[in-house]
């Protein structure tokens, strides 16, 4: 079983319990599908915009046995407000840049 770490949107976290992302990581589900159930190894916030803390947050998520890396959905399709983060490629593009090849980037979890 690989592990994961998934990085959120500061600004949902009062609206949203990660309970979704939870559920389809550890189910091996919609994002998950290809890896299958993962072991979660921490859910952390981008750190607020414009999510310039998240590269760093990734690197500890590597760093305590991350595998795979997945920007949750509330970040890349706005779930649950309906506004998806305007920095999400730049975060995207900074944190892949940072990752290696041998850590898996999945840019929503549902």
């Amino acid at each position: 079983m690989k592990k994961a770490g998934i990085i959120r949107c500061q600004q949902t976290e009062d609206l949203c319990p990660g309970t979704t992302c939870i559920k389809v990581a550890t189910q091996g589900k919609l994002a998950f599908t290809e890896s299958g159930p993962v072991e979660l190894v921490g859910i952390v916030s981008c750190g607020g915009c414009p999510g310039k803390r998240a590269v760093h947050r990734t690197r500890i998520l590597v760093e305590r046995g991350a595998e795979i890396i997945a920007l949750a959905s509330c970040i890349g399709k706005g779930t649950p407000i309906g506004m998806p983060c305007p920095h999400f490629e730049m975060m995207k593009k900074a944190i892949t840049a940072k990752l290696g090849e041998d850590i898996e980037f999945k840019d929503y979890t549902h």
